[in-house]
C-alpha cells in the first residue's frame, strides 16, 4: 500500500481525529488523487511557517497541523529559554479568515499545555501590531494566523521571533528540526482553553501601537493644513485594517476619509474581489466607482493581514490608476528623506533596506542624498532582520524598508511590513503634493524627470499539485544550466546564483540575471504559492525606450520559458 493510502486510513481508525475530520475524508474514499493529494506529504513548516488549503490532511492547513506546529514551536522555546520562556511568553494574532480564530485557539492550548503563557486578542488584528506586540510585551515569540492576500480557501502560520520579525532561516531551521520530529498526532498535548496560562489582552497594545505609528509622522502642519480638504477613500478588503488604519487617519487629522462598505466588514470569503489582494486592480472596483462620483484625490486599500497597501490615484487625465509597489515604494524614499533631511544628517550611516527584486530607483534616490541602500533576499523578514543587526551594532541606521510586493516599513516599531503606518505616510504624501496643487501621480513624474524613468513587470505563472512543482523545479534548472550570454539582444554582464550564496546573504533558489545597460531579469519559485514569477526590471530616458526594450525582455524570457 502507497504511503499517502496508509496515513489516510491512520486518520480514518485513529481515535485521535474527531468525527468532523472522518466525515470529510469519508466523502473522498473514491477520489484516489484528492487522497493523494492531502496525504503524500506533510504540510511543510518552512522559513515562513505554514501556509495551505484549509482541510483534513497532513499536507493541508487543519487543528491538527497547527497544533503539530505550535508543539515544534513549544519544544524549540523550552530548550533555548527555558523557565525564562515559558514565563515571557508567546502572543497570537489572528486575521479574518476561515478558521483563524479556531487555529489562534488551538495554538494557545497546545501552548499551555507546555507551561507557556499565551497571549491573544479579543478579535482579529492586523500583522504588524502582532510584530508590535511581541517587544510591547516582551515576548519569547509570535504567531499570526493569516494567509496573506492568498485566495479564500487558504490560511497559514506565520512564526516570529522576539525581535519582532519573522523568523530567518537560522531560527526557522532549528524550529523545522522540531517539528519535523514529532510523527503521531497523537502525542501532541493540549489542554481546555480555559486555561489560566491563556490570557485574552485588553485594548492597551492596540492603543500603545496606533500611537508608535502617529509618531513617524513626518509634517504634522501639511497635515493640520489640508487634512480637512484632500479627499480620501480606504477599503480594508474585508480584513483587519479597517478600525486602525481609519484610527491612526482620523487621529493624525485627516478629516475627509471615506471607506468602501461593501468591504469594510471581515468576510472570510472575501466575496467582493476574486483575490483579496491590493496589488490587483480588480479589488478597488467598488472603490474607483465612488472616487469618481466623489471626486476623490486618493484610494488606498489593504489586504486581509493589513501588511500590504495598494494606492490608486489620478493621473493627468484624469483617470484612476493603481500605483504599483516599486512606484509607492520610490515615492516615499524620496519624500521621507527630502523632509528627514536634518534628522538624516545627524544618525550614524543612514540606510535604506530593500529585496533583490524591487527596482532600483529607491537606491538611486537615496544615494543622491547621501543615505545608502542595501538589498536582501526577498521576504521581508529579511529587511526585519536588518533593522535588529543594526540595533545591535550601532554601525547603521534604519530610514525605510520595501520591497516590490506592496509592503513599506517606515519606524522601527514593527519589524515587517506595516499597513497602517503606510497608509498614514501615503495620506501625508498626497497631502504634501495636494498642498503643492498636484497630485501623487503627478509627484511620481517629478521623481522620474529628476532620477530617470524605470519600470519593473512581474510575470507569474501557477502551476498546482506535485507535476507543477516538478515544473516549476525544471525550469529553474534550464535557466541555471543554459549558458545565456544574451536577453533581447541586450548582453547579459552578470548571473547572480542566490544558491551558491552571494553578499554574505542566505543561500535561496534565485536566478538574477543583469544585462549590461542596466535592465535585469531574477526568477524564483514563490516560497508560499504554487508559482515561479519573473521579474523584470528596465530604465532609461524615458517611457517610450524603455516600454519598447521591456516588451523585448519579456518576449525573450516567455519564449525560453515555453521553449
Amino acid at each position: 500500500m502507497r504511503e499517502y493510502k496508509k496515513r489516510y486510513d491512520e486518520w480514518m481508525r485513529n481515535p485521535y481525529f474527531d468525527k468532523e475530520t472522518k466525515e470529510e475524508l469519508k466523502a473522498i474514499q473514491d477520489n484516489e488523487r484528492e487522497i493523494e493529494d492531502r496525504f503524500y506529504k506533510e504540510l511543510e513548516f518552512g522559513t515562513g511557517g505554514l501556509r495551505g488549503v484549509i482541510g483534513h490532511g497532513t499536507n493541508r492547513i487543519n487543528i491538527y497541523t497547527v497544533r503539530k506546529a505550535t508543539f515544534g514551536l513549544s519544544n524549540y522555546i523550552l530548550k533555548k529559554y527555558g523557565n525564562e520562556g515559558q514565563q515571557r511568553g508567546v502572543v497570537i494574532a489572528y486575521d479574518s479568515r476561515h478558521k483563524s480564530k479556531e487555529f489562534c485557539i488551538e495554538a494557545s492550548k497546545t501552548l499551555a499545555a507546555c507551561g507557556i503563557k499565551a497571549y491573544i486578542f479579543d478579535d482579529l488584528r492586523s500583522t504588524p501590531e502582532l510584530s508590535f506586540a511581541v517587544r510591547n510585551l516582551n515576548c519569547v515569540a509570535g504567531i499570526v494566523i493569516t494567509a496573506s492576500h492568498n485566495p479564500p480557501e487558504y490560511n497559514g502560520y506565520k512564526v516570529y521571533g522576539e525581535d519582532g520579525g519573522q523568523v530567518c532561516p537560522d531560527i526557522a531551521n532549528e524550529i523545522i528540526s522540531e517539528v519535523n520530529k514529532i510523527d503521531d498526532y497523537s502525542k501532541i498535548p493540549t489542554t481546555r482553553f480555559g486555561d489560566n496560562l491563556i490570557q485574552i489582552l485588553n485594548n492597551r497594545v492596540d492603543e500603545e501601537f496606533i500611537n508608535a505609528v502617529k509618531e513617524q509622522i513626518i509634517n504634522q502642519d501639511i497635515i493640520d493644513r489640508v487634512g480637512d480638504k484632500i479627499k480620501i477613500i480606504y477599503t480594508p478588503i474585508h480584513g483587519t485594517g479597517n478600525i486602525p488604519v481609519r484610527q491612526v487617519l482620523k487621529q493624525a487629522g485627516f478629516k475627509n476619509v471615506e471607506v468602501v462598505k461593501e468591504q469594510e466588514l471581515p468576510d472570510s470569503n472575501f466575496s467582493t474581489v476574486e483575490y483579496p489582494n491590493p496589488e490587483e486592480k480588480a479589488v478597488f472596483k467598488i472603490a474607483i466607482n465612488m472616487a469618481k462620483e466623489s471626486g476623490a484625490d486618493i484610494i488606498l486599500g489593504t489586504d486581509p493581514d493589513c501588511d500590504r497597501v495598494g494606492v490608486v490615484v489620478k493621473n493627468n487625465e484624469g483617470e484612476y490608476v493603481v500605483l504599483n509597489g516599486n512606484q509607492v515604494g520610490s515615492l516615499l524614499v524620496d519624500y521621507v528623506i527630502s523632509n528627514n533631511k536634518e534628522k538624516i544628517s545627524n544618525v550614524v550611516n543612514p540606510t535604506i533596506v530593500k529585496t533583490i527584486v524591487t527596482s532600483e530607483l529607491g537606491a538611486k534616490i537615496a544615494k543622491e542624498n547621501g543615505v545608502d541602500c542595501i538589498d536582501t533576499l526577498t521576504g521581508f523578514k529579511f529587511i526585519g532582520e536588518k533593522i535588529n543587526e543594526f540595533e545591535q551594532n550601532k554601525d547603521r541606521t534604519f530610514v525605510m524598508g520595501y520591497e516590490e510586493s506592496y509592503g513599506y516599513l517606515v519606524g522601527t516599531h514593527a519589524r515587517d511590513k506595516d499597513g497602517v503606518v503606510s497608509s498614514l505616510l501615503i495620506c501625508e504624501m498626497a497631502a504634501y503634493y495636494y498642498d503643492k496643487g498636484m497630485t501623487l501621480y503627478e509627484g511620481l513624474q517629478e521623481v522620474y524627470k529628476k532620477y530617470g524613468y524605470y519600470k519593473e513587470e512581474l510575470k507569474s505563472i501557477t502551476l498546482k499539485g506535485i507535476d507543477g512543482m516538478k515544473q516549476i523545479q525544471n525550469i529553474m534548472n534550464s535557466f541555471r544550466t543554459s549558458d545565456i550570454v544574451s536577453i533581447a539582444d541586450i548582453k547579459v554582464s552578470e548571473v547572480r546564483d542566490y544558491k551558491k550564496g552571494i553578499n554574505d546573504l542566505p543561500k535561496s533558489d534565485v536566478l538574477k540575471f543583469v544585462l549590461e545597460d542596466g535592465s535585469w531579469i531574477a526568477v524564483r519559485p514563490s516560497g508560499t504559492e504554487p508559482k515561479i514569477k519573473f521579474y523584470f526590471g528596465c530604465n532609461g530616458d524615458n517611457q517610450e525606450i524603455v516600454d519598447e526594450k521591456l516588451d523585448r525582455i519579456i518576449e525573450d524570457i516567455t519564449n525560453r520559458v515555453n521553449n
